[in-house]
């Protein structure tokens, strides 16, 4: 699998990331699979955070590495800052983060991470005591690099100017992890932008539209699948409408003239976007990841991609990007 330089850095991940989200309720031996299908693959980016399974995604990990894939071939990078709290969502004090980060570490079985990311802004706790946690972070040789994650493009922008032009040895932002897919291009108005501007890469999450744009919702909605279950339907419903039926019989189109499927195109158009450096891909079984790993293959051609462009461009409207010409 192609490697890329994550962000402005020196940093370099497989160009397709896997996602651990659902770990904490995955069994061990399919977890396993999930592992050796993807370093087999050539893929190292392995993302997962302190919250999923209630930390019980980072234990399961920590269990395959070296057992199964030597530590040396993966780029683990892990979040911090989500609490359940329903006062509180955020919590990017220095205290919680850091001590979040140690306990990540034990569950991992590791003594750093190749990229800590702040899960959220928390807008209760001044950034610059937030981004020191970072630094800490980084000095103690605790992570390698850090990054962001659902930061707006305003946070985003701010936090890596500080990080860039505050006095003393700061960590730079490698990168930040946002929602972005054919369905959701919300991330193009002021926050792509800005990432690109600042050398901070994007790592997109839910790339295929939470499974939309795989087309398995075209017709009926499968008992098996997000959208078939209570706790996942409302997670789906959104990408259900009229809007997005449109884009995903465009996606499905093109699929038909390459002789792919909406998957491979789909996927392919986010990882290939100005920006973006890996998208992280959540699948539940070998057979899922094989398939999203398929695209390595693919690539649009640009026609494909304008078609695609156009059938689900977002509304840009003032003040966003350039407004005169608007």
């Amino acid at each position: 699998m192609e490697q890329r330089h994550l962000g402005r850095t020196g940093l370099r991940v497989s160009r397709i990331g896997l996602g651990t989200l659902t770990w904490g309720h995955t069994q061990e031996s399919d977890a396993a699979d999930l592992l050796k299908v993807f370093w087999e693959a050539g893929g190292s980016l392995v993302d997962t955070a302190d919250v999923y399974g209630d930390g019980e995604a980072e234990y399961l990990l920590g269990r395959l590495i070296e057992r199964l894939v030597p530590r040396r071939d993966l780029v683990i990078a892990t979040k911090a800052g989500s609490v359940p709290d329903p006062d509180r969502r955020f919590d990017g004090s220095r205290g919680h983060l850091l001590s979040a980060l140690d306990a990540s570490l034990a569950r991992l079985g590791t003594e750093y991470v190749d990229l800590w990311q702040l899960h959220a802004f928390d807008p209760s706790t001044p950034l610059d005591e937030t981004l020191q946690a970072l630094d800490i972070a980084v000095s103690s040789g605790r992570a390698r690099y850090a990054g962001i994650s659902n930061f707006s493009g305003w946070q985003l922008a701010k936090a890596a100017t500080w990080q860039l032009a505050a006095p003393g040895t700061r960590t730079r932002l490698a990168s930040t992890q946002m929602e972005y897919s054919l369905l959701q291009r919300g991330v193009e108005r002021e926050l792509l932008p800005a990432a690109r501007d600042l050398g901070v890469g994007l790592l997109p999450s839910s790339p295929l539209g939470r499974g939309v744009l795989t087309g398995k919702y075209r017709h009926s909605t499968p008992a098996d699948s997000r959208g078939g279950s209570e706790h996942l339907a409302p997670f789906v419903a959104p990408y259900l409408d009229d809007t997005a039926s449109r884009i995903v019989d465009a996606v499905a189109t093109a699929a038909d003239g390459l002789a792919a499927t909406p998957l491979q195109v789909a996927l392919a158009w986010v990882r290939d976007r100005p920006g973006v450096t890996a998208p992280i891909v959540g699948a539940r079984n070998a057979q899922q990841l094989t398939a999203a790993l398929s695209v390595e293959t693919l690539s649009l051609p640009d026609e494909i991609c304008q078609a695609l462009d156009d059938v689900s461009a977002p509304v840009h409207r003032y003040p966003d990007q350039d407004w005169s010409t608007l």
